[in-house]
């Protein structure tokens, strides 16, 4: 096939690089050089793209693919797998088109398929790491209590596990349904069915044995561990258990975020799945109803406390394709962490820390060597994040290969 020519000032997710030109080989997909366009040749007949600013392939890393409009728990466990695989193919077509070249599914009837399809060039859409399915106690979160269990069980999106050896057993079904990590539960959080309708009602899931009988089985077999933590106690207990992430880290402590700090536990902050939802923002509007969830206390104090200490912040939007959280959209969570960590950052937080979060060592930079996954933009977001709407997109590569094919 040649050579690929992109040019334009170049965040390499480091540094800015005025005037740039990076050289992909596109048969291999790979990054050949990447320097200042006056120091660099490269052959006169190669395919050239230009725009003003080049990033390295965007990384959300807690998305779902639901198939699903309404953001109900009850909508996502009767939703037809197949049906929801199809509805999921436009999602992964808008998440690539809106410069996301990676995700980290967290969760989704037919996930693992999905990313199967990607690989093998079946559908359109970004990389997929897939948990095949999330792993929950039984009548904990994202598990249907007003259905009867058996159904619940043969509906769900999650294996329900108890006890050590349960949790480990839970773990090896997730790995033969062909897991690239394990998704943890460790609290009640936004899904509950409560049968009294009481609302949302936070309370720690899983004991710390059963935790680290998750963690341990899972590194054991090589694969990270992420953990859904609300409020104090889970994410202590996960933290002892000695997971690799934090997905929501509500309730955050200056003592715990020193703790998680110095076990280099990656945090997913997952802002924008509340900012978008009018039913958490009201409690973030009106502090007479008080703050059950903790939406309140996260995008104000947990935000401060994980910026003071440094966390290795990453971007996770937490968006499944519903009404309120439509895939192609995404580039909001950047855009709500760049208020807090601001504009560097907050796109380090989707490139390099989310690559390295998701244990992808050829990723997130733009580097000699990695493979070339770029967005090339017509305006710079390290100016203004808002610069990353798709609407500011000439092309999106990934593996060397530009869509729209003819940008």
């Amino acid at each position: 096939m040649g050579k690929l020519v992109v040019l334009g000032d170049v965040f390499d997710s480091s540094q800015i690089i005025r005037d740039s030109c990076v050289v992909v080989d596109e048969d291999s997909g790979i990054i050949e050089s990447v320097g200042a366009r006056s120091d660099t040749d490269f052959p006169k007949s190669a395919r050239t793209i230009k725009g003003v600013m080049v990033l390295p392939g965007l990384i959300d890393a807690h998305v779902h693919f639901f198939g699903t409009r309404e953001y109900s728990l009850m909508s996502w466990v009767s939703v037809p797998e197949t049906l929801a695989a199809l509805r999921s193919v436009r999602d992964l077509r808008s998440l690539l088109y809106s410069g996301f070249t990676t995700v980290r599914d967290m969760g989704s009837k037919g996930g693992a398929h999905l990313a199967r399809a990607v690989r093998e060039g079946v559908i359109e859409g970004p990389r997929v790491l897939s948990c095949a399915k999330s792993l929950g106690q039984t009548g904990g979160d994202d598990d249907p209590i007003n259905l009867p269990l058996d159904v619940a069980e043969r509906l769900s999106y999650s294996y329900y596990c108890d006890g050590p050896w349960g949790c480990r057993r839970a773990v090896r079904l997730v790995l033969r349904d062909g897991a690239d990590f394990v998704k943890v539960y460790c609290a009640t959080g936004s899904t509950p069915e409560p049968k009294a309708g009481s609302g949302p009602v936070i309370r720690p899931q899983f004991t710390v044995e059963e935790l680290r009988a998750i963690v341990d089985e899972a590194h054991h077999s090589g694969l990270k561990v992420a953990a859904h933590t609300i409020g104090l106690e889970s994410l202590k207990n996960a933290v002892e258990a000695g997971v690799d992430s934090l997905e929501h880290g509500m309730g955050l402590t200056e003592e715990l975020a020193a703790e998680i700090k110095k076990k280099n536990i990656y945090y997913v902050p997952t802002l924008s799945i509340f900012t978008e939802s009018q039913e958490f923002m009201k409690y973030v509007r009106n502090p007479e109803l008080g703050d059950p969830v903790y939406v309140r206390q996260h995008l104000t104090q947990d935000m401060e406390i994980a910026k003071n200490h440094s966390l290795k912040i990453v971007c996770g939007s937490d968006f499944g394709g519903t009404l309120n959280a439509e895939h192609g959209k995404n580039y909001k969570e950047i855009l709500n962490l760049s208020r807090f960590i601001g504009n560097i950052e907050a796109l380090r937080a989707a490139t390099v820390n989310a690559a390295e979060c998701l244990g992808l060592e050829r990723l997130g930079q733009i580097k000699e060597g990695f493979l070339a996954d770029m967005v090339v933009l017509s305006a710079d977001p390290t100016i203004n994040v808002e610069n990353l709407s798709p609407d500011k997109i000439i092309c999106v590569i990934k593996d060397g290969v530009v869509y729209p094919q003819n940008p």
